[in-house]
């Protein structure tokens, strides 16, 4: 009788057990699901994956650090947070943005009636300018909408436009969504430095749509950059082979064959944080395309990669047009059709000469 009753006590407690742990279960299953910490995992590219915030992970895990994770580590990945685009500009009530191909953070802020400054806040974004398609961007609650004047790029203090009536036979530039100095400057033949001069712009990052740019005729002295350094060619620094030449003061690559210059690009180069090493080096992998990530950034599909020396190579870019200054990680980011004819008279065994 008393191994009848244990029993029989054993099967209700199980029973009761398993009646009180499947809402749990359940509830488990509608909010989230689990995700397991491979090698290279960062929680970016985890939450770009699930379609969720880093913050959202981050919350749902109660994880002491944004940015470090483990092999192995089960995390739970919470239901994505739809945002509803807010009736009024001004009274944003909080969700996720997923970046769409051509977006910027102030277009961002704009439409969702908050501060850029409250985004950058929320979001721990390393670099403002560098946003990936498919990118999921938190959206703070509250928040007041920009002035109506606000555009893209928006500059902390307003850099000092051309007048509106140039002078006559001057020429001028109405700036489009998506220009930078110094693709601007490349099309009228002069450096980003002597436009940024002749305009009384003092940080070349600060300028914005509809913004109207006086352009300096070429071969004047108002064309040449700052302190006297015009744009000039670099002498081929060997007269027999292929050979790539990087040059960081310009912001720009050239191709030499037999000393002969064959083609000149703008390009983008490292930051001040994750300068792009100098030397000379030699082309020693190419990939057609391959996925690039890292903390902040996770890049599927660059194209025309190029390696020279470790991680560093050169590469075409879809993710910014602001060549002609320094945007990258280290690596030499060209236009796509620049890095596409570079890949294809490059070999392996190439040399590539980077300096300053």
């Amino acid at each position: 009788m008393r191994r009848t009753a244990f029993a029989l006590l054993t099967i209700a407690l199980l029973f009761g057990l398993l009646g009180s742990a499947a809402p749990l279960l359940e509830v488990r299953a509608q909010g989230g699901t689990t995700y397991v910490v491979k090698p290279g995992d960062t929680l970016f590219r985890i939450a770009l994956q699930h379609g969720v915030s880093v913050d959202a992970i981050v919350a749902a895990n109660n994880l002491p650090n944004r940015s470090v994770v483990y092999v192995g580590q089960v995390l739970t990945i919470p239901g994505m947070t739809v945002a509803a685009q807010p009736a009024e500009p001004a009274a944003a009530v909080g969700g996720v943005h997923v970046v769409a191909r051509g977006e910027s953070l102030s277009a961002i802020a704009r439409r969702y009636g908050v501060t850029l400054s409250a985004l950058l806040a929320a979001n721990s974004i390393p670099d403002p300018n560098r946003l990936v398609v498919g990118q999921q961007i938190v959206i703070p609650a509250g928040g007041s909408a920009p002035p109506p004047a606000a555009v893209d790029n928006p500059p902390a203090a307003a850099p000092t436009a051309a007048p509106a009536a140039p002078a006559a036979g001057v020429r001028t530039h109405v700036v489009k969504r998506g220009e930078g100095l110094a693709r601007i400057a490349s099309q009228y033949g002069v450096s980003w430095q002597a436009l940024a001069n002749f305009n009384n712009i003092s940080n070349p990052n600060l300028i914005y749509v509809g913004m109207v740019l006086r352009i300096p005729a070429p071969g004047s002295p108002e064309a040449a950059a700052p302190g006297g350094l015009a744009e000039s060619r670099p002498a081929a620094p060997v007269t027999s082979g292929k050979l790539i030449l990087v040059v960081l003061r310009e912001q720009r690559v050239y191709a030499y064959q037999n000393g002969q210059l064959l083609q000149s690009y703008l390009v983008s180069t490292g930051l001040p944080r994750t300068p792009t090493v100098q030397g000379q080096y030699k082309i020693y992998l190419k990939y057609r395309s391959q996925t690039m990530y890292g903390p902040g950034y996770y890049l599927p599909n660059v194209p025309y990669v190029m390696y020279f020396y470790q991680g560093y190579g050169l590469h075409g870019t879809y993710w910014h047009s602001n060549f002609g200054r320094p945007m990258s990680h280290g690596c030499v980011n060209l236009r796509t059709p620049d890095a596409e004819w570079l890949f294809n008279w490059a070999e392996v065994g190439t040399p590539v000469h980077v300096r300053y």
